[in-house]
């Protein structure tokens, strides 16, 4: 049984009421299927505006789509109930391409890494502190963020906070969307190597939202390629990164790699941390 799959999945958005003319939805998403299996490594490509972000939004729970069903571990999120959902949000978590619009402006850093162990766990509020400064530590942010608010921080120390929330409820798959695209390069080479850290050791799975190819073909085992709100390619990971489809084929003239085509192993460039 996959962990989480998506079944004949369609979505589609109504555009604002005219007075004179009741308009169609506009399609984003036809007729997707796909399956993310325990532990898995898996990047969904595509270039912007084809539906990907969307796609990750029904898959994680916060939109419900037009037509066709997305199952949790088997089970339809439509039928879950509070103890269901409970679970599946524990062990789904999200990570935003923009963390402004991801976070309470009025909490402080401990607030936001804190939300989901309040909410998700049964973890002693005791030991949330420890817990914190644990996962400050994993995404290489100083303990003393702890106190501080969204606005004293940078764009890409805001995002991390955002990754460690996302850790928190130590969650067997984490959907990236385009999590590490505002991050410089050592940053995103740090992230990675605690992702891979995390696959490796506790078996999380990762679904890995982005335009770039690089990255993909780094991290990723398996890589969907999606085109017009449909899943054009389905093919593991190589290296070099191969893909046939004319829209996979059209990502490789249109988009500049995030990682230059020199580069020495993500092992030898940052050493491995513990993340337990």
């Amino acid at each position: 049984m996959s962990f989480l799959s998506a079944e004949g999945v369609s979505h589609g958005y109504s555009p604002r009421r005219s007075l004179l003319h009741r308009r169609p939805a506009r399609p984003v998403l036809s007729e997707v299927s796909l399956e993310i299996e325990p532990g898995e490594t898996l990047g969904l490509l595509g270039r912007s505006g084809c539906g990907k972000s969307t796609l990750a939004r029904l898959l994680t729970g916060l939109e419900t789509p037009s037509l066709g069903t997305v199952r949790f571990q088997g089970n339809a999120l439509s039928n879950l109930d509070k103890p269901g959902w409970q679970a599946f949000r524990r062990q789904v978590q999200m990570v935003f391409q923009d963390p402004q619009n991801a976070v309470n402006p009025r909490l402080t850093v401990s607030d936001i890494i804190s939300e989901p162990l309040i909410h998700l766990t049964d973890l002693d509020r005791a030991q949330h502190p420890a817990r914190v400064a644990e996962l400050l530590d994993a995404v290489g942010l100083a303990r003393r963020f702890a106190r501080r608010y969204p606005f004293e921080l940078s764009g890409g120390q805001l995002q991390r906070v955002c990754i460690a929330r996302a850790l928190a409820p130590r969650p067997s798959l984490i959907v990236l969307d385009e999590a590490v695209s505002n991050l410089d390069l050592h940053l995103q080479l740090q992230m990675l190597e605690l992702f891979t850290a995390l696959q490796r050791d506790v078996g999380v799975a990762f679904l890995f939202v982005t335009h770039d190819l690089r990255l993909v073909e780094r991290f990723c085992a398996r890589v969907l390629v999606m085109g017009a709100g449909r899943l054009v390619e389905d093919r593991p990971v190589t290296s070099p990164l191969t893909l046939t489809s004319p829209e996979g084929q059209a990502l490789f003239q249109a988009v500049l790699p995030a990682f230059p085509v020199q580069m020495t192993s993500l092992r030898e460039r940052l050493p491995l941390e513990s993340v337990s």
